[in-house]
């Protein structure tokens, strides 16, 4: 699969600080789920608005479907490739109706009313929030929010969707949900890259990085990132609950195979063990 961001040996360093990532290598491929994790300060969330523009690189390169995002000509394009949705929706509303909402970044882009509706139209059916388009965005709960911030981006027609530590403000069930969410569009073909500091949230991505201190520390598909439990908790790092059950069984002399690191499959497992 060609890559649709690729970085380039990036570094970055806000002014008058200390480099916050060094030396990345990384290309995120079209239709990909990836799960970036880490701690607080790791670098996540600078990764995550280098890929649209919002930073640019202090060393090496960031491309988007092969154009380079510290050119100013190619920015809007870049932007329209790339959709971010980050902590707080709340920073993202500007507009006094879900509807509105939505139309905003469309408006901006100059788009045909008739073009307009329809996009808003299939935006809000993508998050189910189509009964809530004549809500005021501030009476809707976190989860919900966040499906319309997701929808304003939808209605821009991406190719990529970045969720910046988008489930963080939010309980528990407002995290299922959005995570719910995330799943169906990515099975409709969407690449998404979900930034986040719970791993329970990477148990469906095809890929895990795993950041520390500005750095790549881990990378590979789930089954291969579990197998380093000590070194996650070393991080800081919440390992999920059936990961580490699963760990706890194998050190029991329970014969738990590797690969097993899914709820669903480690109480299959166990069932055909008794």
């Amino acid at each position: 699969m060609d890559p649709l961001i690729t970085f380039n040996n990036v570094s970055f360093a806000y002014p008058e600080k200390d480099m916050v990532l060094k030396n990345i290598d990384l290309m995120i491929h079209s239709g990909e789920f990836l799960t970036i994790i880490g701690h607080n300060g790791s670098g996540k969330s600078t990764l995550a608005k280098l890929m649209n523009g919002l930073l640019l690189p202090t060393d090496g390169e960031v491309q988007v479907s092969g154009q380079d995002t510290r050119e100013p000509s190619e920015i809007w394009k870049i932007r329209q490739t790339v959709g971010i949705v980050f902590q707080n929706p709340d920073n993202q509303f500007v507009a006094p109706t879900v509807y509105d909402d939505v139309a905003f970044g469309l408006e901006n882009m100059g788009l045909p009313r008739e073009e307009m509706i329809q996009r808003i139209d299939l935006a809000l059916k993508q998050v189910s929030m189509t009964s809530f388009r004549d809500y005021e965005p501030h009476r809707l709960s976190g989860g919900q929010k966040q499906r319309v911030a997701i929808a304003g981006i939808l209605a821009m027609r991406p190719k990529v969707i970045v969720l910046d530590e988008s489930t963080s403000m939010l309980d528990p069930m407002g995290r299922k949900e959005l995570l719910a969410t995330t799943k169906d569009l990515h099975n409709e073909g969407f690449t998404i890259v979900n930034i986040t500091h719970y791993l329970e949230e990477s148990l469906h991505a095809d890929r895990i990085i795993v950041m520390d201190h500005g750095e790549i520390a881990l990378e590979g598909p789930p089954e291969e990132v579990f197998q380093h439990i000590s070194e996650l908790k070393n991080r800081n790092l919440d390992v999920p609950f059936s990961v580490e059950m699963a760990h706890r069984l194998r050190a029991k002399g329970i014969p738990i195979p590797e690969g097993i690191w899914q709820q669903e499959e480690l109480v299959e497992c166990l069932w055909k063990l008794l």
